[in-house]
């Protein structure tokens, strides 16, 4: 049988094991290229060859790298569209939506946003980061009332939510709801008094109590932090005017022009 086999399939059989085999190899070649190239910062050779591999043979894997690459060379569509494959290959993973919305937050595409978190909830409604960026994505449509009940439900779910508390104050203060605005930023205060959005936040609300000499302490001290704060520059310089340092704004504003001018 054996020989027969030999005789009149062998040949044939062999080589189409060896060139599956081949295909194989070069496969795990260029995957592992890519991936090699992608954790050491060589985003368009880990494009190159993850889009080669994937043209042998399709792999979930391969695609979600491929998609990390794309993000990190700045191509966010493409990103976008590899994201897209995945969640159609597996649309339970809510994690592939959170991405698509985080993706689609950087290209500004907030329609898009808001659609993958409206998705990421379909599927739990327990993941306070989903919440948060369908936030971000009203806010992106000019929604501060959607905006203010998705950062609350956040913050519901997770109650040491920084970021949540940090976005929703801002919201607040927008809507003119001091008040409230300024039991967050306490809050965050208390937590993160370093931290210069948390300072920048803070100044804001003393402007809107009308706590002028506080707020400018407070811009004051994001300065003295970060001599390169833009928003320090600009909010104190705005606040010196409003008070009748007029010298003093003139001084920030050409502080600030020197550190807005492109490098030569």
């Amino acid at each position: 049988m054996n020989f027969l086999k030999a005789l009149f399939g062998g040949k044939e059989e062999n080589s189409e094991e060896k060139r599956q085999a081949d295909e194989q190899k070069n496969f795990d070649i260029l995957k592992y290229d890519g991936v090699k190239a992608l954790k050491t910062g060589q985003w368009q050779q880990a494009i190159r060859c993850l889009n080669h591999a994937l043209n042998i043979r399709e792999d979930l894997e391969c695609r979600d790298y491929l998609s990390q690459a794309l993000l990190q060379n700045n191509e966010l569509t493409a990103s976008y569209e590899q994201l897209q494959k995945l969640q159609e290959a597996e649309p339970e993973n809510q994690g592939i939506l959170l991405r698509m919305a985080q993706v689609a937050f950087l290209m500004e595409d907030y329609g898009a946003m808001a659609s993958s978190c409206e998705k990421a909830l379909l599927i739990s409604q327990d993941n306070p980061e989903i919440y948060y960026l369908y936030g971000r994505a009203c806010l992106g449509q000019e929604d501060l009332t959607n905006a203010l009940v998705m950062y609350t439900k956040a913050i519901s779910i997770n109650e040491n939510y920084a970021d949540a508390y940090l976005m929703r104050a801002n919201v607040l203060l927008e809507k003119g709801e001091v008040e409230d605005a300024d039991k967050d930023s306490e809050w965050l205060m208390e937590r993160a008094p370093e931290v210069e959005d948390v300072l920048l936040l803070k100044a804001k609300v003393e402007i809107a109590k009308g706590e002028l000499a506080n707020a400018l302490s407070f811009y004051n001290k994001v300065i003295e932090q970060n001599p390169f704060s833009i928003d320090g520059y600009r909010g104190r310089a705005e606040l010196k005017q409003k008070t009748g340092d007029q010298q003093g704004s003139e001084e920030d504003l050409a502080r600030l022009q020197e550190i807005e001018k492109p490098a030569e």
